[in-house]
Order: C-alpha cells, then structure tokens, then sequence
C-alpha cells in the first residue's frame, strides 16, 4: 500500500494505492489532514480508507507526495561518500565539511517550500549559472506534526555543485533554486518497511535515448539515525502540517560529469518505488528576462 496525491478528472485528491488500483481517501482534503494526525491514528485511519471511488492507476496523473504547509527538509554529509565529494568541490572551506560529518549535530538545511516540488515526470532544473549540476538521490523521511516518522519517500535533492563549491555561504544558492527539488511517486507508510537502513538506492540517468551513467548503493552506509535527524529538525521549530526531511546521499556522479538539458534521472529505492524526471535547464521561458 503507498498513499498517493493524484489529479482525476481536474481535481486534485488523495488516496491509496494498491494493487494497479487507486482508491480516494473519504474526507482527507489534503496529505497535511493525515500527518496533523498521531501516528496510531494515521495508521488506524489508512486501514479505514472508506467507500471513496476506486480508479485505475492509468487513469489518474501522480502529482508530488507534498502539499499544504508542510516544508522539505533536507540533510548534509551524512554519508562518507559524500564527505569526500563536498571536500573534494570546495575550494575554500573543505574543513567544513569534515568537521560537520564527525560533529554530534547533523548539518540539516531547508529545501523547498510545497508548491516548487516537482512530482513524477516533472522536470528537474539545472543553473545557468553552475557549470557542474548534478541529482542526488535520497530516501526521504514523512514526518507528522508531532516529529514522529510515518512514512518514506524518494527525493532528487538537485545540487549546484559549482556553486556550493566556492563558498559554504552559497549552500541557499546551489540547493533552493527552481525545479531543485523532486519527490515521489508516492509515500510508504512506515510500518509496510522493514528496515530502513537495509534499502538498495539505485541511480540512472538517460542521455540521448540510452543509459548514460548509472550506480547504485545502500542506506545500510548512513552514519546517523534517521529518529536522531528527525530531533533536529524538531528543535527550536514547529512543523504543524508535518515535514519531509531528506537524509543525505552517498551516490553522485563523480566530477567532471553534470546533467545537461534532455537527461532524464530515474532514481529507485527499494520498498518504494522510481523516480523519474526530464532535465531542464534554466527558467521557463515565460519567466526570462
């Protein structure tokens, strides 16, 4: 079972999926109705799902996992991997970076307001102005207004390499941009995951028809606890319509290469699904100057 946002017949609803079929959830305007709710409740609530409409998958266009007031959150340097490629970019502070992966508090950053995510085969942005641009797949937490973790999703936490590079200061820059940031397709409950620190991650990116570069890892390499990442983001903050924090990543391209215009980044986690979304660069172009 996945919870799902969904567009049908020009309405926007929420609903469970399972099985090839979508079923709306009664009275559940928004995905921020459940995670206002206490955990046993959500899971007590998606077990009565009601007598709403039941339609083909195929019949319904998936929209991002997101809505309402709840934030994107994201995480830094929480993998070795990524210690060394935020070292390896920077040209002025790597010790930043080596510091903040052995230090106790987690490095934890916004990502996205609700309305800039982009959903399943929406596209992803690049900068103009970064030479090197690059996905980085995460698992995602769903986090309800009381901090606990309720369910998973993927996240293309999109990065401007080049950016981030010449100064720490510019981490707003190179990570909150338009189209940096994808989820989906949908949300596992947290319950239907055995372990989340056993899930494969794996990275494909299509260039001109075919596989361009692909790699893959596991979140058994995290170094922290995803409930300790959690208490971090819940410090000194509310999140009254709950949250999705992205855990970090292991798993990027390795320099020289950056997305280019037409990629297309497939991103799968096990136990819940793929991700896919076109590469576009820059703004639309009814928003340039």
């Amino acid at each position: 079972m996945s919870i799902v946002r969904f567009e049908v017949d020009g309405a926007v609803r929420v609903g469970l999926r399972a099985e090839g079929t979508i079923t709306e959830l009664e009275g559940v305007a928004t995905l921020a109705d459940l995670w206002r709710l206490p955990a046993a409740q959500l899971r007590e609530r998606l077990d009565r799902p009601g007598s709403g409409r039941t339609v083909p998958e195929s019949a319904v266009r998936l929209l991002a996992p997101i809505d309402a007031r709840t934030e994107v959150w994201a995480c830094g340097v929480t993998y070795e991997v990524s210690r060394g490629a935020r070292i390896e970019e920077s040209e002025r502070a790597a010790d930043v970076y080596a510091l903040v992966y052995d230090a106790q508090r987690p490095e934890v950053f916004f990502k996205s307001a609700p309305w800039r995510v982009r959903g399943p085969g929406e596209p992803v942005g690049i900068r103009v102005d970064s030479e090197v641009n690059v996905p980085e797949p995460e698992l995602a937490l769903v986090v309800n207004a009381f901090g606990a973790i309720v369910g998973y999703t993927i996240c293309n936490d999109m990065s401007s390499r080049t950016i981030e590079g010449e100064n720490p200061l510019y981490l707003p820059q190179a990570k909150i941009y338009y189209g940096a940031c994808a989820l989906g397709p949908w949300i596992t409950p947290a319950w239907e995951v055995t372990d989340p620190y056993d899930l494969a991650i794996d990275l494909a990116i299509d260039r001109d028809g075919r596989e361009h570069w692909h790699g893959g890892t596991t979140t058994s390499l995290l170094r922290r606890r995803l409930d300790d990442l959690v208490s971090y983001l819940m410090r000194g903050d509310v999140h009254p319509d709950g949250a999705v924090l992205s855990t970090g990543t292991c798993l990027v391209p390795p320099a020289p290469f950056t997305l280019v215009d037409g990629d297309t980044v497939r991103i799968t986690i096990d136990a819940i699904g793929t991700l896919a979304n076109p590469v576009r660069r820059g703004l639309p172009e009814e928003r340039e100057a």
